[in-house]
């Protein structure tokens, strides 16, 4: 219970009050329903007290809902009271109206929603469809179209007064709108001209059996659509210059090519630089630049790695001179090929790449030039250049090679397909071309054709013979069914007036006449024969001979069987007929691919990247330039040590045997010193400066090797040892020495050996050391020949049981005789005398030695030498106090040094000249090394036959496998993507 107002009044009844009035405030008891207060009363408790007030207030409340819903009468006398009920119920009658109109509004809304989509489905229902023009807008703009927020675009749009400022350029949008009029004019035209023909041969997908033609087997004859070589005759001085030119051509061809590949990779650079606010704009390639894309990269996988894929594309085979090429060149509204008179001019495959576009241009796939086939100056351009690669790709000695020419021409009205021109089939090997031309061509040819789900378009000249076609024998061995084979009796204008019965040319359509099945046969005139004609007047010299050839007029012909018009529309259907059934099977196939390959990669070479030949390369070559680097930083000390001992080792033998012993031999102070300066300035004048460049150039090559060698065991990789290896063998042979140091070094060296003054005490013990070092080392060399010359002595005979040969015995003894001549004479000069030679060998006579003069004076050399070499080691020991009486110059008999001051002049020059050396090699030589490093890795890098020799491996061409195999599988993906939304 509450007190409101100084009344009582329950919480049933202000519930019951305000659900069923509408009434939120309080209200006094006074005021409410006699009904409402007995209510109250019996609630307060003086009805049933056993039942709760609350069920009695629900109870109540209940019964209530149900009673209409109209105010009592007003008791009599109320007067005010009966006002304030009248006006509570007026504005409960007003909700209530309100609503009802509110559920009226609704119900009317959703059954005019109802109506209005059933109206707007039946007026969609009434247009036609236009799905077939999609190709007409871009891609791009319906991706577009679905993610545009129409709210944010119309907020978006600026207002009258901003659009008043803008001034439309009305004759671009004149030009814009009449190439839109007349894309869809033509594809109009088309639609219909295709439901005229029918296409009647090829699309059906009934199954209907191919027709049947008969056999052929000789040779055809040859028109000037497709030549022959012919041997020139005269104005030879002039075919030599042309000759010339070409070969200037291919040699400039590859620069020109490096070029255009950098400029591609720069403009695509440029093109994703987005925070100098260069935005780049999603290009959307077309379906059939997708698929070609896809067969440039599988054609490239094919020739490295001897696979094969079974993609479908259009083969274009026919006998030489059949008019293949015409009949291709009438596809591309465009003569593209180069012409000549009798000789073979398709010497390479050509894949040509067909695609509907506004402007009617070429393009090669590895070049961003266009070729505008409207200007015949660009057309001509373009001939020359696809006989520059022709040539270009045929090897020496070749006439026909397999590498393949891309190219892609675009042009309004152009049916999207793939085709690939191949060489024509010949039957005879004439003069100037290779002994296995002919198997080339048919080997090539079957590579093509041998693919399940290639079209065949097989080109038949009907001016000759049908017996003498090579070309059909050969289609009924790749596709013996005919399931993909299209035939094309080409020149039947020709065929027409030459033919006695022209019911032959009836048969030949109706594949009565070949053994070879086909799905479909055409009949097409490529011209009158000359090279001059244009496109299109060859097109209307073709339609005006069917439209009065009785071939057509007799039935021998269907409408759809002529007219290379006909013909493109029908390759072009079946060409993406058997794209879409193939496609996503060759899809799956290198999907299995590449997974097998990375499941190979990660059990071999978990911890390695996969990189491929030309990452490697990259690698490769900067590891070889931080080598090259490396060889600056060597110390100048390490530079002249090296220098210095390797040149010693070089001229000491020389110095020795050439200046120091015929001079020292002469046991005479003054004419020692005459004979050495004599023989050292010979040596400064014609050897020393060579030997000294010498030295100084495999010195710098076997730093530069030692360098890689210590590179190699900081845990480098061992796939680049070859490439190193080549690396350093190239740029070192292209280094050349400068040879103007030359004349410098040699007045240095000079100036060295001329200098005679010994300063310092350090000095002189320094020439000591130098000269017992050397004198040393020669008397080791000279015991260890006398060892050999006469054999093991007693210990070794009995430690190691070594006997003499009769040569050492005879040796030993001459030995033994030639030492007690020595001792009788310690003086002796260095040359025996005749009588001593004739007394020595008596000598040994009597103890029955037989031995000729020549071996007692060669073991007298040896004898002599060594104890020469041991007298000069006893007078260098006694000069080590010499050089008191050096350096005032006393004159002093018994102990003259001037072997000393030689060995000083001799180290002095080696220390000057390592000194020179060292400068030249840090200053100059090394850059220079460096730049020639730089310069063969260049090269290297544009061989790729180069680089292929060089790294090489089973880890290499996995790597390489696996990147052309998920390239190809994200093309096809791309490609089948676009291909479901064009569906």
């Amino acid at each position: 219970m509450l007190r409101v107002g100084g009344k009582t009044a329950c919480m049933a009844c202000r519930s019951m009050v305000s659900t069923n009035m509408g009434v939120k405030f309080p209200v006094p008891l006074q005021k409410l329903h006699p009904l409402s207060r007995s209510i109250h009363h019996r609630f307060s408790g003086n009805a049933n007290p056993q039942r709760p007030p609350h069920r009695m207030a629900a109870r109540y409340f209940t019964s209530m809902s149900r009673l209409p819903m109209r105010p009592p009468k007003p008791p009599r006398g109320s007067g005010g009271r009966g006002y304030q009920q009248q006006r509570n119920f007026w504005m409960v009658r007003l909700a209530t109206r309100l609503l009802k109109l509110r559920y009226i509004l609704l119900g009317g809304a959703v059954g005019g929603g109802y109506t209005a989509k059933k109206t707007y489905e039946e007026w969609k229902d009434m247009l036609p469809d236009f799905s077939e023009y999609n190709w007409v807008i871009p891609d791009f703009i319906w991706e577009l179209s679905e993610q545009i927020d129409l709210d944010k675009l119309a907020k978006a749009l600026p207002e009258m007064e901003e659009i008043a400022k803008l001034l439309p350029d009305l004759d671009k949008i004149g030009e814009n709108f009449a190439f839109l009029k007349s894309l869809l004019t033509s594809g109009v035209i088309l639609g219909s001209e295709v439901k005229g023909a029918g296409l009647h041969l090829l699309l059906e997908t009934s199954g209907d059996p191919p027709l049947k033609a008969t056999d052929s087997s000789s040779a055809a004859a040859q028109d000037p659509s497709d030549k022959q070589y012919k041997k020139p005759s005269d104005k030879e001085k002039f075919d030599q210059l042309q000759e010339e030119l070409l070969r200037t051509q291919l040699k400039y061809q590859r620069m020109l090519e490096r070029l255009e590949k950098e400029n591609k990779e720069l403009r695509k650079v440029v093109l994703q630089k987005d925070d100098k606010g260069i935005h780049q704009r999603k290009v959307k390639k077309s379906l059939i630049d997708l698929y070609s894309e896809v067969l440039d990269i599988l054609s490239d996988y094919d020739a490295n790695y001897n696979t094969q894929d079974h993609l479908p594309r259009v083969v274009v085979v026919g006998d030489q001179s059949a008019g293949k090429t015409s009949v291709l060149e009438m596809i591309a509204q465009a003569r593209i090929f180069p012409r000549g008179s009798g000789e073979m001019m398709t010497r390479s495959p050509v894949k040509v790449t067909l695609s509907e576009g506004p402007h009617h241009v070429a393009m090669f796939k590895d070049s961003g030039r266009e070729f505008d086939l409207t200007k015949e100056d660009d057309l001509a351009a373009l001939r020359r250049e696809i006989e520059l690669r022709m040539r270009k790709s045929v090897k020496e000695g070749q006439t026909v090679s397999n590498e393949t020419i891309s190219l892609s021409v675009k042009g309004p009205g152009i049916q999207r397909m793939v085709l690939v021109d191949l060489p024509g089939v010949i039957s005879t090997v004439t003069a100037g071309m290779a002994s296995d031309t002919k198997e080339t061509i048919f080997s090539i040819s079957k590579a093509y054709m041998q693919n399940p789900n290639a079209i065949i378009l097989c080109i038949q000249d009907g001016s000759v013979d049908a017996e003498r076609s090579i070309v059909t024998d050969l289609v009924s061995q790749m596709d013996p069914q005919g399931k993909r084979t299209i035939f094309v009796l080409t020149k039947v204008d020709l065929a027409e007036k030459n033919l006695a019965s022209p019911n032959r040319i009836q048969q030949i359509v109706e594949g009565k006449l070949f053994p070879m099945k086909a799905l479909g046969y055409f009949a097409v005139v490529t011209g009158k024969g000359s090279t001059g004609e244009s496109i299109d007047s060859i097109k209307d010299y073709e339609e005006d001979f069917f439209q009065n050839s009785r071939l057509l007029r007799d039935g021998m012909l269907k409408a759809h069987q002529v007219t290379t018009k006909n013909l493109s529309l029908a390759v072009s259907d079946c060409f993406w007929k058997m794209v879409r059934e193939s496609v996503e099977q060759q899809a799956d196939v290198f999907k299995a691919s590449r997974f097998n390959l990375e499941t190979e990669w990660k059990n071999n070479y978990p911890r390695l990247r996969e990189l491929d030949r030309n990452e490697l390369f990259e690698k490769a070559k900067n590891e070889i330039l931080d080598e090259v680097i490396s060889l600056s930083q060597v110390t100048p000390q390490h530079w002249e040590a090296i220098l210095q001992k390797k040149l010693w080792e070089r001229v000491s033998t020389h110095v020795i045997e050439n200046i120091y012993l015929p001079a020292a031999q002469t046991m005479d102070s003054g004419t020692f010193n005459t004979t050495v300066d004599i023989k050292l300035k010979q040596w400064t004048d014609k050897q020393l400066p060579h030997k000294a460049l010498e030295v100084a150039w495999e010195t710098l090559q076997e730093e530069f090797a030692r360098f890689m060698a210590e590179y190699k065991g900081k845990d480098q990789d061992d796939i680049f040892d070859k490439l190193k290896e080549a690396v350093k063998d190239e740029s070192i042979k292209r280094h050349k020495w400068n040879e103007r140091a030359m004349d410098g070094l040699r007045v240095i060296q000079h100036n060295a050996l001329e200098d005679r003054s010994i300063t310092d005490k350090p000095q002189w013990d320094a020439a000591i050391q130098f000269m017992e070092e050397t004198l040393q080392s020669r008397l080791k060399d000279t015991d260890s020949v006398i060892r050999d010359m006469v054999g093991p002595d007693w210990k070794q005979r009995w430690l190691n049981w070594k006997n003499r040969s009769p040569d050492q015995h005879i040796r030993n003894e001459t030995k033994n005789e030639l030492e007690r001549l020595l001792k009788l004479h310690e003086d002796h000069t260095a040359y025996l005398a005749n009588d001593e030679v004739t007394t020595v060998r008596k000598n040994l006579e009597g103890r029955s030695v037989e031995v000729d003069p020549v071996l007692i004076k060669d073991t007298w050399h040896q004898l002599y030498r060594r104890h020469f070499l041991q007298k000069a080691l006893s007078h260098c020991s006694l000069c080590k106090r010499g050089f008191y009486y050096y350096q005032r110059h006393f004159v002093d008999s018994e102990l003259e040094c001037n072997d000393v001051v030689l060995f000083w002049r001799i180290q002095r020059m080696l220390v000057i000249t390592a000194n020179t050396l060292r400068q030249q090699l840090t200053n100059t030589e090394v850059r220079r090394l460096e730049k020639n490093v730089k310069e063969v890795l260049d090269d290297f890098g544009e061989d790729m036959e180069k680089k292929t020799h060089l790294i090489t491996g089973r880890r290499v061409q996995l790597a390489e496998d696996l990147k052309k195999v998920r390239e190809i599988q994200e093309k096809l993906e791309a490609f089948i993507e676009a291909l479901h939304k064009e569906k």
